[in-house]
């Protein structure tokens, strides 16, 4: 269930928030009533969870007489390895439909959008699992101290260059007391962990690519509908003919 984080900076309640896949990606997200979190080391940022270079040189000076030398020495070993336990399910937050976010995050044939709100988002959540959720702060990571008193803050953190995306992370976090999910994750025999939500709570509307050709777009209603869920389907509006 989603609980509140000091670390974490939530957007407002009524904040509209989007997640853009491809078809078969809702489909699972119908089937079994979840959302998936991805291991942070396979998100495809190979700075995910990285600490700034102003961390490495900042580190012997913070820690001095409070850590050993060879702790000191194998942190870095330590914090990538981790990555494999800290799960991640990532959304955009805007107020309309992003152009960019649909070539980058859905195949053009068979794109879908979720789209829903921060508080929807947060009631959602009906795993005994602790959710916690925060917008990503963008920083320059050859300037800027990433902070390190809590795990998560680098996980809450990204390099300017991927400020398009205007991300909110819903994270939750793997311990070894969690036995067989745990070692699976840590021994890379999955990626990732799927938390039940209750999606006639976080969908409020779902939209189709604006490449999607009509006959996609009845596709997803008759699917929808086969679950038995009555989400408003839609065309995405760009989409629309421009006027002249």
């Amino acid at each position: 269930m989603y609980k509140e984080h000091p670390v974490f900076n939530p957007p407002p309640s009524d904040a509209i928030l989007w997640r853009y896949m491809d078809f078969t990606k809702y489909v699972s997200i119908l089937e079994k009533q979840a959302l998936f979190f991805a291991r942070s080391d396979k998100l495809g940022d190979p700075f995910e969870g990285s600490y700034s270079k102003v961390n490495e040189v900042l580190r012997p000076i913070w820690y001095k007489d409070k850590l050993p030398k060879e702790t000191l020495q194998n942190f870095s070993v330590y914090q990538k390895h981790n990555r494999r336990t800290k799960l991640i399910n990532c959304w955009h937050q805007s107020n309309h439909e992003s152009e960019a976010m649909w070539r980058l995050y859905s195949r053009e044939n068979d794109g879908i959008a979720i789209m829903t709100e921060f508080n929807y988002l947060k009631d959602s959540f009906i795993c005994e699992k602790d959710i916690y959720i925060g917008k990503v702060v963008y920083v320059d990571y050859t300037r800027q101290v990433i902070p390190e008193r809590n795990d998560n803050s680098r996980y809450l953190h990204k390099r300017k260059s991927f400020e398009h995306e205007n991300e909110v992370r819903a994270i939750s976090s793997i311990y070894q007391k969690d036995g067989e999910v745990y070692n699976n994750l840590y021994n890379d025999n999955i990626i990732g962990v799927y938390y039940q939500v209750d999606l006639s709570i976080l969908i409020q509307k779902v939209i189709v690519s604006p490449f999607a050709p009509d006959w996609f777009l009845d596709l997803v209603r008759s699917v929808t509908s086969r679950y038995i869920f009555h989400f408003k389907v839609d065309r995405s509006t760009q989409a629309e003919d421009p006027t002249w």
